[in-house]
């Protein structure tokens, strides 16, 4: 949907982009019992969950200049999981 988006606004100067996190250290992830969330850490390349602030970064970068050129694109922000899955 993001990439329709994309393409639907692009002309009007809006850029649409999405963020994929993967198990980030919430709430959410606390209802997850010891040895499941030690199960997903690991099987992630980086070895630890992700922060609030890992998905803020990637957020700030795609909402400031530096990502003026970056539209209909998917941030996955997963610690690399989703690699390590294929």
């Amino acid at each position: 949907m993001s990439r329709s988006f994309a393409l639907e606004y692009d002309q009007h100067g809006v850029r649409v982009n999405t963020v994929m996190p993967g198990l980030i250290q919430t709430r959410l992830a606390d209802a997850y019992d010891e040895e499941s969330k030690a199960g997903h850490v690991a099987r992630t390349p980086a070895g630890r969950l992700g922060s609030g602030h890992d998905i803020g970064n990637a957020v700030l970068y795609l909402s400031s200049n530096e990502a003026s050129f970056v539209t209909g694109a998917s941030l996955v922000v997963d610690g690399g999981l989703a690699i390590s899955a294929t």
